[in-house]
């Protein structure tokens, strides 16, 4: 009998039913921004802002809108970020031990985020809360005697200044709370192999010592690494090794593209759960079955602002305006697209995250990650967003019989004339020109403005099929390494198009 499953069980299955939402969203999120501010207010940002003043208004919110100007990566990181390396007290008190590299999908230089004590305090708060939630869910108290397997990026964290840095979900790694020690796997151990084909292979080998319910990580190499262990051990299915698997916590791509190839590897289904964990913080989680949207986390420390992604918030070429409208939680719709901003205890402060939104429950708080709002291909005013181009790819996927794992896309001129150049990643071969042809209809009935720039400066569209493999090679040499957080960008400069096409050729 699973006596401390059941212990466990029955403590989560109490504290969620303690975990009520808060009833005033405005409220809720205005006494997350007053701890921000009293925390931060002696800082050298906080000074300079005026957290101290905005701290006296009757409309904190509303005061800290106007005194605090939006930032994005390279306006923080070169008045601030870069000399809370070298200083303490500039944007948050102390100086971070950790700096999180995020390995960015729109560049090649990592951009360096600080990750204070009270950052790792959110984050496990936030997976405090996510664990909380699998009371929700029709989990056997035996679930909670096994092991979970987090495929992250190398623990082996590199020493830069004062600090470590590494990507964040190494970072996390290391700072795993000591009761989920006997829990985690793969270990510190094999965690810290900073070689991604030694750390798998590490992983496989131990792989029959251990009785995985649940795993988490990046789709795409959560797959090749069971792939791994399939291998390695000559087995049928993942669950021919692991038969308690139920559970994946997926993240930091949407799921819908991988989940045939998914399936391919079980022999019964698993329960999907999305999580919205990025290196400025831990924003969201799947809290209940029969849903991949997630509930934000909004009394876990991060203040967040909402911005429509339309015309009230960006121009036609998806820059943003000089005096957009921003919205808090209390102000926000249903379906509408919205850009993220997040004030956070890292020293983050009204940080657009390029992420875009939705919300598709308001009463839950939860909602769905729509796009980047640099992924928003309008060259040649197409106005094409992720979420349309991920839907586009779906029924393509579905009308092929084939799996189409993963995708890029850009806009490139050839004499004189721009097309869209695809390309594919799928393990079966397909005709490019009839996939190109099949494509190109799909969008257009998906977006209008597509289709008017197809009768107008978009001359042509051209597709180039290649295996999943070949793309991910592409990103090892480009970013000289691969696993964890790094991610195929989906919509690209032309020149990094060409320079893709030309690896590929």
């Amino acid at each position: 009998m699973p006596i401390v499953g059941n212990l466990i069980k029955t403590a989560l299955e109490l504290n969620s039913k303690l975990q009520s939402l808060p009833e005033d969203a405005r409220q809720a999120q205005s006494d997350q921004l007053q701890g921000l501010l009293e925390k931060s207010k002696a800082t050298a940002f906080g000074c300079y802002h005026g957290f101290s003043t905005a701290l006296e208004s009757d409309d904190l919110i509303g005061a800290f809108q106007q005194q605090v100007p939006i930032h994005d990566y390279n306006k923080l990181h070169q008045r601030w970020w870069k000399q809370q390396q070298d200083f303490p007290d500039i944007t948050w008190p102390g100086q971070p031990k950790y700096f999180a590299l995020s390995s960015g999908t729109t560049g090649k230089t990592s951009k360096r985020i600080p990750v204070t004590d009270d950052m790792l305090a959110s984050f496990r708060t936030v997976g405090q809360s996510q664990i909380a939630s699998l009371a929700n869910f029709d989990i056997p108290a035996d679930f909670f005697e096994k092991d979970i397997l987090m495929l992250g990026s190398s623990a082996d964290l590199s020493e830069h200044k004062q600090h470590l840095e590494g990507e964040i979900s190494g970072i996390n790694s290391l700072n795993i709370p000591g009761w989920f020690d006997s829990f985690y796997k793969p270990g510190k151990e094999i965690a810290q192999i900073s070689d991604w084909d030694e750390r798998v292979a590490a992983i496989a080998k131990a792989a029959p010592e251990w009785d995985v319910v649940a795993i988490a990580g990046i789709p795409s190499w959560v797959r090749m690494m069971l792939i791994k262990i399939i291998e390695v051990h000559q087995l049928e299915t993942i669950h021919d090794l692991w038969p308690n698997l139920r559970i994946y916590a997926s993240g930091g791509v949407a799921f819908a593209p991988h989940r045939k190839s998914f399936e391919q590897l079980l022999a019964k289904p698993l329960t999907i759960m999305d999580t919205y964990l990025a290196s400025e913080g831990f924003f969201a989680f799947t809290a209940r079955p029969d849903t991949m949207a997630m509930q934000l986390a909004v009394e876990h420390g991060v203040f967040y602002e909402f911005i429509p992604f339309d015309e009230r918030g960006f121009d036609e070429t998806g820059k943003l305006l000089d005096d957009p409208l921003v919205l808090h939680l209390g102000q926000v719709e249903e379906g509408q697209d919205y850009a993220l901003l997040v004030s956070t205890p890292a020293g983050a402060w009204r940080y657009l995250i390029g992420d875009t939104i939705k919300f598709t429950d308001l009463a839950r708080f939860e909602m769905v990650i729509s796009g980047r709002t640099k992924y928003f291909l309008n060259v040649v005013g197409s106005q094409l967003s992720e979420e349309k181009l991920n839907t586009g790819i779906e029924q393509l996927s579905d009308e092929l019989g084939v799996e189409i794992n993963e995708f890029a896309v850009a806009a490139i001129k050839e004499d004189g004339e721009y097309l869209h150049q695809w390309v594919l990643g799928t393990n079966k071969d397909i005709d490019e020109q009839a996939a190109a042809q099949r494509l190109d209809k799909l969008l257009q009935a998906l977006n209008k403005n597509y289709k008017v720039a197809r009768s107008k400066a978009l001359k042509a569209v051209r597709v180039k099929a290649v295996r999943p493999t070949q793309l991910y090679s592409w990103l090892e040499a480009r970013k000289d390494k691969k696993g964890g957080q790094i991610k195929l960008p989906k919509v690209m400069k032309e020149k990094m198009m060409v320079k893709l096409i030309s690896h590929l050729t």
